[in-house]
């Protein structure tokens, strides 16, 4: 089996290394990802009139390692493109990543929108996440659980048109991980996203901003400028049920969720004709 990894944390991620020596057992894998951090970019793709950089480090223990300066969603394009000549991948898993991608950050997960693009072009596609932002994440858990679990997802022949899976583990030790669950994208919002800009909110928290491609110096506001930047508070629904992936990860289950690209609201799209929405002109 051919595998393609890639992640949103850029190819220097702890998290994508144990991915990669998970998947290992599985087939040749080949990791396309992102040069620097490119979390909350969603499917974004990386247009405008710019080269690409592109590094191909060659293998190292039996995975060929390589970074594209683009988007996620453009590593699986450029893979798809450039480096499996030969015909489309037959997995494309994304991450692990650093954090959760549960509730309603799945919209604007970088992770996911990997997995979104590997799923139009209809290759099977895997987010995989810990409950942990922290850049030295102990991803033990994920490395003991993931293989049985994508034994059972393979198995279960779910990779319909458009389906892409997103599981999400709790940051706790094997023996607090109580099982597998089902469940379905939960419900809320960010307030106070918007905080001036405070390089000690990183600093404190053991963030390297290399990872995003920045330096310290390079923050010099123009004239009339304020810089701000965005972390906020998650504001729970109080619709959602404990089958909500969030709440289910929070109860200590890896939480699995069944996405798809094709948005269309199909229960409303049926309500709307029956109601006699359509008309002729």
């Amino acid at each position: 089996m051919k595998i393609l990894v890639t992640n949103d944390d850029g190819y220097r991620a702890k998290g994508i290394k144990s991915l990669a020596k998970i998947m290992k057992k599985y087939g040749e894998v080949t990791v396309v990802a992102p040069k620097f951090h490119q979390s909350g970019t969603s499917m974004a793709v990386t247009l405008g009139f710019r080269p690409i950089a592109v590094r191909d480090f060659g293998e190292d223990d039996g995975v060929r390692w390589m970074y594209v300066d683009a988007t996620p969603a453009s590593c699986v394009k450029f893979a798809i493109d450039n480096v499996f000549t030969d015909g489309k991948p037959d997995l494309v898993v994304s991450g692990i990543n650093h954090g959760a991608n549960t509730a309603t950050a799945a919209c604007y997960s970088g992770t996911l929108g990997a997995v979104e693009e590997a799923s139009l072009n209809g290759i099977p596609a895997i987010g995989v996440s810990l409950d942990s932002l922290s850049p030295d994440a102990d991803f033990s858990s994920v490395e003991a659980l993931f293989p049985a679990l994508l034994d059972r997802i393979m198995a279960s022949g779910c990779f319909e048109r458009g389906t892409f899976l997103n599981v999400n583990f709790p940051n706790l030790p094997v023996a607090g991980i109580k099982g597998v669950r089902l469940a379905h994208m939960g419900l809320g919002h960010w307030e106070k996203e918007f905080q001036e800009w405070d390089p000690e909110y990183f600093q404190k928290r053991g963030i390297d901003l290399s990872i995003y491609g920045y330096r310290w110096v390079d923050f010099v506001p123009e004239q009339g400028e304020e810089l701000y930047f965005m972390v906020g508070t998650f504001v729970d629904d109080p619709a959602n049920t404990p089958e909500a992936d969030h709440r289910m990860m929070k109860d200590g289950y890896v939480a699995v969720t069944v996405h798809n690209f094709d948005n269309t609201d199909r229960r409303l799209e049926s309500r709307l004709k029956t109601a006699g929405f359509e008309y002729d002109f």
